[in-house]
């Protein structure tokens, strides 16, 4: 396992470079048959990328599995949870304590990639959003999906919750497989919330007549990404989209992905299957930052309050950059003790001119010690944090004013959900 923090050094430098550069284009691309599994293009498939909101196709999934199994049905009543109603936009906003039925949280889902509605139905199936993120995982791994791990059931941003564009594809052919009932939850034109109509956020299906979805993803890290699926003459092909720089190029660029494909004859040219592909070993590289191209608003690294710190902790280092702080901590984070480690992670600025920490914290004693003592073991730096500490360095930390930045809307786009009054209640 030391290979992975000397790849990782490497690294380091050269994804500090990408990163600054405004002019990285989309990330990986594939076409593929899912009645086949033939692969008719693919590019830089198996490299690590965070998903954002497809992470949502595979919590359609086990809710499909749901109900299918009678566990869950359409027309249920489920509560919206606290955690639910914190989630960030993008969100219905439904109130703590009211409820909403399955297909209304489905609808709200896939059309409009509600964060919200994601914790709602991920509660409602497994009892809680942490044994629901335990079964996705499992699922991941049944299905063949060997470089993805999944940290919450929306997509939001945490530097473990990655996938590629081969295991999105394997996902996405699962449900097409499993669930070809539910399809029209991913072609909805748009999901009525009251006198609202809110636009199904896959702007391809109102710009290609043969469109027929999926799912859309966008967080700051990930620039914009799609699972597009067409149906021409009666064949369907998949495209998937990572890292585009707008929502109208990630659109374009599976149009063009699925028009390419629907000219081909597969009995031409053999194309490889969508197992035989195969995926860089999960932390064996840090995924790519889009932040600084799709996010200009936004700093490339958000540091953390040093007032925020609390319980118990592990530092990765000092840096004399917040940028290359945050590439070591990402890259700690998807090695095999880093990828399920509990707490918080992210990036401070130490006080005086000591540089930018990568830390993990609030979490106990026991753990912090027990990941320092593996991560030394693997001849990589690593500190234990008291609350003793964390409290000096806010002692010695002045308290940051408010940021006057916007935050920007996390599994949204630049693209406005349009809104027009409709008869009635949903």
């Amino acid at each position: 396992m030391a290979a992975w923090f000397r790849i990782l050094t490497l690294a380091v430098t050269l994804l500090a470079t990408l990163a600054l550069s405004p002019a990285r284009a989309a990330g990986p691309s594939l076409l593929f048959d899912p009645a086949t599994g033939e692969v008719l293009s693919h590019d830089r498939e198996g490299e690590p990328w965070y998903p954002a909101s497809l992470t949502k196709l595979m919590t359609s999934y086990l809710v499909f599995k749901k109900l299918r199994e009678g566990s869950l049905t359409l027309d249920q009543k489920i509560p919206v949870s606290e955690l639910a109603h914190a989630q960030p936009p993008s969100k219905i906003g439904v109130p703590v304590g009211k409820t909403v039925t399955v297909d209304f949280a489905l609808q709200s889902l896939l059309v409009y990639s509600a964060n919200d509605m994601a914790y709602v139905l991920a509660e409602a199936a497994a009892g809680t959003a942490q044994a629901f993120v335990a079964a996705m995982n499992q699922t991941a791994k049944d299905l063949g999906m060997t470089a993805t791990h999944f940290v919450n059931p929306n997509g939001l941003f945490d530097p473990r919750h990655v996938s590629t564009a081969r295991d999105i594809a394997v996902v996405a052919s699962a449900i097409l497989r499993d669930f070809p009932e539910y399809a029209h939850y991913f072609a909805q034109s748009y999901v009525a919330v009251g006198k609202r109509h809110l636009a199904n956020r896959n702007s391809l299906i109102r710009q290609m007549p043969e469109a027929d979805g999926l799912k859309t993803g966008f967080v700051c890290n990930s620039g914009f990404n799609l699972v597009a699926s067409a149906t021409r003459n009666g064949r369907k092909l998949v495209a998937v989209v990572l890292g585009a720089q707008s929502g109208k190029a990630r659109a374009d660029l599976a149009q063009m992905l699925l028009v390419d494909g629907f000219t081909r004859d597969p009995a031409k040219t053999p194309h490889p299957k969508l197992g035989e592909l195969a995926d860089q070993q999960l932390g064996a590289i840090v995924p790519a930052d889009m932040t600084a191209s799709v996010c200009k608003r936004k700093p490339a690294v958000l540091l953390i309050n040093a007032h925020e710190l609390t319980g118990w902790g592990i530092s990765f280092g000092l840096y004399d950059s917040a940028l290359k702080a945050d590439m070591a901590l990402r890259g700690r984070l998807l090695s095999p003790w880093g990828v399920d480690a509990a707490g918080t992670a992210g990036v401070v600025q130490m006080p005086g001119d000591q540089g930018f920490a990568a830390i993990v914290w609030n979490i106990d004693q026991a753990s912090s010690l027990a990941m320092c003592a593996h991560y030394r073991g693997e001849k990589a730096y690593c500190e234990v944090m008291t609350p003793e500490t964390f409290a000096q360095i806010a002692a010695l930390t002045p308290v940051p004013p408010p940021l006057e930045v916007k935050p920007e809307a996390q599994g949204a786009d630049e693209e406005k959900s349009k809104t027009k009054p409709v008869a009635g209640k949903n």
